[in-house]
């Protein structure tokens, strides 16, 4: 097993500012969520670990236009640019999140070409799996917009690389990112090719947006699947809509190649949202969707960096994500992860099976 970490320093300068929520005289500058400090300290666990010198870690270059254009407007990458070339400032039309400092688009060109970089290298075999471990993230930016903390659409401009460079006829996505990938659900939403799949925590992040009732338009119709789960849900509600709804969907649909914005904000510590994930629980979900890969696709995964905003956790999560990927075990106990115990295997809340069984119905 060969698993590639994608990870280049410089995507760690992105800068997202330190004015963050409401414009006023009276509230003091914090740090932004989206900083530095949660990525670059997973890189050093998996550096102290002896993780990262058991991986293949690939350089790799920045997205062209002509990848970007695959996904994106020609108009909005002149409004990246020009706000990169005078000064940066807030890119997003909504809700005013999306910062982007000066030069910034190089940054976010190179955190996209990450995300390409490790497509090519699992389609082309020179790595069974791989991580792009990637900043700024991308699932919630659109074909012509900025949203949340994302300016570029990483994990679909991979995808689309793959079906429209590599020829392949079927990709999935399966985003499990605390918020719901609207991003990438909105840019294959009339396209069959592309089976897109978000569990994320209900009415978190964008607003009223990853209902079940959204499946596609078009062509696209029953090729897009959200699975919104009440907050308080931990890892036994995150098994049950995997082995009932996302193991039998990408059964049927067959994928060539799976890709998993990977976001780590539904650990049971992270500040933007409300779930109980553990390092136990992403290493069980990342073991049963490399059990569809091999299955289908040769094994054939890519996982690039999203959301995580519990700097001390996140770590820990993504390191159990990676020694789950490669077959590697290191020496790291995580010191925030409650036992394994039985009451994991305890039978859904009726509020929980509710909504499982919602999102069970749309694929029957």
């Amino acid at each position: 097993m060969t698993t590639g970490l994608m990870w280049d320093e410089r995507c760690m300068w992105h800068n997202t500012g330190l004015h963050f929520g409401p414009s006023s005289p009276w509230v003091e500058p914090i740090l932004h969520p989206e900083n530095v400090d949660g990525k670059r300290r997973i890189k050093n666990l998996l550096d102290v670990s002896g993780l990262t010198d058991q991986l293949s870690c690939p350089k790799f270059n920045k997205a062209t236009e002509e990848d970007i254009l695959r996904v994106h407007s020609s108009k909005y990458l002149s409004e990246v640019l020009k706000l990169s070339e005078t000064g940066g400032g807030n890119l997003a039309k909504r809700l005013a999140t999306t910062h982007i400092g000066e030069y910034g688009l190089d940054i976010a060109l190179l955190a996209a070409g990450g995300a390409i970089a490790a497509v090519k290298a699992v389609l082309d075999g020179k790595l069974d799996n791989a991580y792009a471990l990637i900043r700024p993230p991308g699932h919630h930016a659109e074909a012509d917009e900025a949203l949340g903390f994302c300016i570029f659409a990483n994990a679909a401009l991979a995808g689309m690389y793959a079906l429209e460079v590599y020829g392949l006829n079927r990709i999935a996505f399966v985003d499990w990112d605390v918020h719901h990938g609207n991003g990438t659900e909105a840019i294959f939403w009339d396209d069959p090719r592309a089976y897109t799949i978000s569990i994320h925590q209900d009415k978190c992040f964008p607003p009223n947006s990853g209902s079940v009732d959204q499946i596609g338009i078009g062509d696209g119709v029953g090729t897009n699947l959200n699975i919104p789960l009440p907050p308080g849900s931990g890892e036994p509600v995150y098994l049950a809509a995997f082995d009932r709804i996302i193991r039998p969907t990408l059964e049927q649909f067959k994928p060539q190649l799976i890709i998993v914005p990977c976001g780590f904000d539904a650990g049971f510590h992270d500040p933007l949202g409300r779930m109980m994930l553990t390092s136990h629980s992403f290493r069980r979900l990342t073991a049963r969707i490399m059990e569809v890969a091999d299955k289908f696709c040769d094994g054939k995964l890519v996982l690039t960096h999203e959301g995580g905003y519990s700097p001390h956790t996140v770590p820990f999560h993504c390191l159990a994500v990676i020694e789950q990927l490669s077959g590697i075990t290191s020496e790291v106990v995580d010191p925030y992860s409650p036992p394994v115990t039985p009451e994991l295997n305890e039978p859904l809340q009726d509020h929980q099976e509710a909504a499982i069984t919602m999102a069970e119905n749309v694929i029957k």
